[in-house]
């Protein structure tokens, strides 16, 4: 599957302002006009994130340009998606447009919320 609004020209991101959301298990658990593409990934921002469909993981991975991301589990009834979600709580200067937004992978599908033309 192609993402949606891939970025390669600017590594830190650009931000779009079309509607997306991010989907999984038949609920949406993000949607946003503000999103920002990294490498392919739409961030959504807090406010566009139904937190309580995310549960705190204990993983954490490095890149090394964007610096430490921290994990959520995606809960939808009694379905979790392991480490489905992640974000970055201290990036480093050249991520700094992806603090406060989360991103999302493991079949939680990204996509356009807008109605399409007939």
């Amino acid at each position: 599957m192609e993402p949606l609004g891939r970025v390669t020209a600017h590594p830190s991101g650009v931000t779009l302002e079309k509607r997306y959301r991010a989907v999984w298990n038949g609920a949406v658990v993000a949607e946003s006009t503000d999103t920002v593409v990294v490498d392919g990934n739409h961030y959504f921002p807090l406010a566009g994130v139904r937190m309580e469909n995310l549960r705190a993981s204990t993983s954490h991975t490095t890149c090394y340009w964007k610096g430490e991301a921290s994990y959520y589990d995606v809960v939808v009834g009694d379905r979790v998606n392991k480490d489905a979600a992640w974000y970055y709580p201290d990036p480093s200067p050249a991520a700094a447009r992806i603090k406060d937004r989360v991103a999302f992978w493991h079949g939680v599908k990204v996509e356009s919320a807008e109605p399409s033309a007939k």
